[in-house]
């Protein structure tokens, strides 16, 4: 298997529960692409677009604090549902940031979509990559997920990406083992341990988060464990005796939510862990729209332990 990516590109590849044509149209119909474009908390404007090779897409990013971002693509290949290259970053009076080839593939009803961004350089991609992840550009992928899984099943769900730079097997450990996953898991400034840990298909485990302030409990049932790609589990607040509870300071929020965890391998020593998270179960409005309303907040937590997890693989 070849290295990921060259020095002076990054690349991203998604495969999206979706057909290639309804991918295409979420990517190209501009009223579509406004309900996912960008990172969360952005909005998009588009001004005009004709999507043909030397047409352009005009548009403007509004970031949560106010702040606008004019934004002028340019088209050099338009291959209908399965290839687009365009020049990204560019207003009328500055240069394109990058070139980004995107090409979408249908595999067995779903679709893979293989994404990369060419710089100038090595050290540019460095910087264009430390970009991305302080204003969270990734989620904007995250959000295309969202946004298909409303669109065509009625769906609402959380997904969030990162790719580790360790092998599968190793990362999948991470995740099935409760001496490591208390070491990363919980949210930052809380420790974790587990009172019962049965990890497997079937099994159930018992945890306790706490720090200075708070003591929180939680239990997990696992649906399927298959290593080394699948870790689907259900998960509940609860007390010490394993009543269930709700959390201590959301109390709307939903009883039972469902994890999938996907893993795949991008390289031999990359790999790519895809976090989807869902209410399980009936819930009350009040609780759908509290899980709703609180993915930026659940961005940042999973991106806080996602962070904990790179520096323990990388240790």
């Amino acid at each position: 298997m070849p290295e990921f990516s060259a020095p002076n590109e990054i690349r991203i590849i998604r495969t999206y529960d979706a057909p290639v044509q309804a991918v295409w149209d979420a990517w190209t119909d501009p009223a579509q692409v406004a309900q996912w474009w960008g990172p969360r908390g952005f909005t998009l404007t588009t001004h005009s677009k004709d999507l043909r090779i030397g047409g352009t897409w005009r548009y403007t990013m509004h970031g949560p604090d106010g702040t606008d971002w004019p934004n002028k693509t340019t088209y050099h290949v338009v291959e209908p549902l399965q290839k687009l290259v365009y020049d990204h970053g560019a207003t009328d009076d500055t240069p394109p940031l990058f070139r980004v080839t995107v090409l979408f593939e249908e595999v067995d009803g779903k679709t893979r979509m293989d994404m990369t961004m060419a710089l100038e350089n090595a050290e540019a991609a460095a910087q264009t990559r430390q970009f991305i992840r302080h204003a969270n550009g990734d989620s904007t992928w995250d959000r295309l997920a969202e946004y298909l899984g409303k669109r065509l099943a009625d769906q609402d769900k959380f997904v969030i990406n990162r790719s580790f730079e360790a092998p599968l097997e190793v990362v999948f450990e991470m995740w099935t083992r409760p001496e490591h996953l208390a070491r990363w898991l919980p949210p930052t400034g809380m420790d974790m341990r587990f009172l019962r840990a049965d990890i497997r298909t079937g099994g159930e485990s018992l945890y306790c988060m706490s720090n200075a302030a708070i003591t929180m409990y939680g239990r997990a049932h696992y649906e399927e464990i298959r290593r080394p790609d699948l870790l689907v589990y259900t998960q509940q607040f609860c007390d010490e005796n394993e009543n269930v509870a709700r959390h201590p300071m959301a109390p709307v929020w939903p009883e039972t939510m469902r994890t999938t965890v996907q893993f795949t391998a991008e390289s031999p020593g990359r790999t790519r862990v895809t976090v989807t998270w869902e209410v399980e179960g009936k819930a009350t409005a009040a609780e759908l729209a509290a899980f709703l309303e609180h993915r930026a907040s659940m961005t940042q937590g999973w991106s806080g332990s996602f962070d904990k997890l790179e520096a323990v693989l990388g240790a």
